[in-house]
């Protein structure tokens, strides 16, 4: 029996036990009641474990769980729904095909007899999306949003829960722009004011700092230590997570870019935007051979479509593109990826990985072509060279037979850079590499492309992290509302004037 009245839940010695794995190992969680509860560790600590437990998405292999003085266990979501526990995934549950108002009252849809009530559907949307001061019209199509769009309408779903007494969110600003991030953390303050527990994992230590009251650390599947915000630092943080403080570095280059050829040049490149006006407005970039090149903006500046652009995506767009001094003309993905063209997208679930498919099938799935062996596989071919890819960026994996989703973020997303890498490239596209990932896999990617770099791939990398990209980009091109406002190099690289050159080209009233 475990009775505290200023703990909402507890968890009592969980054990999680997968084939080959044990996930969490006698970990104790207390969920303190009407509180910002941080939960923090690298991926594959456990984290998202333990909160299925809570949500009943996945039951533990042992210990308890209390609420209220008594025992609870969840044998499913509803079960847990029932105790008031709604949960915001890391990786969004949205259904694409669907509408806004749709996505947002699946599951507690309102009825006028027989019949849908979509009038009020409608209406309870846009009085959610206004408290989230995120008003997109609720019969948009959900495929048709950003991934930042997404994750409020993920958002919006969760607080219409009845009765709703902890929410658990995983992950929930890793798309958000700074000014989504600020609305967000308002709404979580209103929640607490309503008696809401919070349970808040992130990777951004600086929002930990800010938003959190109690910070839990979770190492390799065991609680490691736990604390008031008040009375910590980000270095004991950072010490607790990974055994050392980490801190962002600036790569040396042993490359003179001064002297390097150009690879790439992109002039006048324009996208239009349906209903007007452009996505791209005339931008101008060049990329030379072995340069880590950063994209810099605000969420909607356009730094995705450019990507988009360049692997064939928008054949509407205009503009010239010189490869290795051609002109060439962008017809296909298959014809860009032939070229010498990879793209590692911000959306790893969605457009990275085939879930339903191995670890190997979806490092080898864009290189397939290379393994054929008259009409057939050779599988042998295929899996010597995951194996080697698996070395060569230090895949953490047991077995590469293994579903994709066994790995942990970090993992996966190095899957992803695998599967790019496979196809042999010249340019290597990296939209968000980090998102979504923790310190100790965040410092792996960025070594990745350093080393990569070295050796004479060209590298363009997409960050919203000012301190990622100041760390790994040789040179920074900024955008704004679809125009390029600037190109930073050496000591011109800093937050000050990043940040002041992403906002130059907003119009006034234009949504930052």
């Amino acid at each position: 029996m475990f009775d505290n009245p200023n703990v909402v839940l507890h968890c009592e010695k969980i054990d999680k036990i997968y084939p080959g794995t044990k996930a969490l190992d006698n970990v104790s969680f207390d969920l303190l009641k009407g509180k910002v509860n941080v939960l923090i560790g690298e991926n594959g600590a456990g984290k998202s474990t333990l909160m299925k437990m809570i949500a009943g998405i996945e039951q533990p292999s042992a210990g308890k769980m209390y609420m209220g003085g008594e025992e609870v266990y969840f044998k499913d979501t509803n079960a847990a729904k029932a105790k008031g526990i709604g949960i915001i995934h890391q990786e969004l549950s949205l259904f694409p095909n669907m509408t806004v108002f749709q996505n947002i009252f699946v599951g507690h849809e309102f009825k006028k007899g027989l019949f849908l009530d979509d009038k009020s559907h409608v209406k309870g949307a846009e009085k959610i999306l206004k408290r989230l001061e995120y008003e997109i019209p609720p019969e948009t199509l959900v495929g048709d949003l950003r991934v930042g769009q997404q994750q409020m309408v993920e958002i919006a779903r969760n607080l219409l829960q009845a009765d709703l007494k902890v929410l658990i969110m995983d992950e929930p600003t890793s798309s958000l722009s700074a000014a989504e991030v600020k609305v967000l953390f308002k709404i979580m303050r209103e929640l607490l004011e309503e008696g809401i527990s919070i349970v808040y994992i992130s990777h951004r230590l600086e929002e930990i700092m800010e938003i959190g009251d109690h910070v839990t650390i979770l190492r390799d599947g065991k609680y490691v230590a736990d604390a008031d915000v008040n009375d910590i630092e980000l270095s004991w943080i950072v010490e607790n997570m990974v055994g050392k403080n980490t801190q962002y570095h600036r790569f040396e280059r042993t490359v003179d870019l001064n002297k390097a050829e150009k690879i790439l040049e992109v002039n006048h490149m324009y996208l239009p935007k349906s209903g007007g006006g452009w996505l791209l407005d005339d931008v101008n970039m060049y990329l030379k051979k072995g340069e880590v090149l950063g994209v810099y903006g605000l969420l909607g500046a356009g730094r995705s479509e450019f990507f988009e652009c360049l692997m064939g995506m928008h054949p509407e767009h205009t503009g010239e593109v010189i490869f290795e001094g051609k002109k060439i003309k962008i017809t296909s993905i298959s014809d860009q990826i032939k070229k010498g063209f990879a793209l590692v997208p911000e959306d790893r679930q969605r457009q990275g990985l085939i879930q339903t498919l191995d670890i190997c099938k979806n490092t080898s799935i864009a290189s397939m072509q290379k393994y054929k062996n008259g009409p057939f596989l050779n599988n042998k071919a295929e899996e010597a060279a995951v194996d080697e890819q698996i070395r060569e960026i230090q895949i953490k994996v047991a077995d590469k037979k293994l579903p994709i989703l066994s790995l942990s973020g970090g993992n996966q997303q190095k899957v992803v850079i695998g599967k790019g890498l496979l196809t042999k490239p010249t340019v290597l596209l990296l939209d968000e590499p980090s998102r979504g990932i923790d310190i100790g896999a965040k410092t792996e990617v960025f070594e990745i492309i350093h080393t990569l770099a070295e050796r004479g791939l060209s590298i363009v990398v997409i960050s919203s992290e000012l301190k990622e990209i100041m760390a790994i980009a040789d040179r920074i091109y900024v955008l704004s509302n679809g125009k390029c406002t600037g190109e930073l190099a050496g000591d011109e690289i800093n937050e000050d004037t990043l940040v002041r050159t992403s906002y130059a080209g907003l119009g006034t009233g234009a949504n930052a």
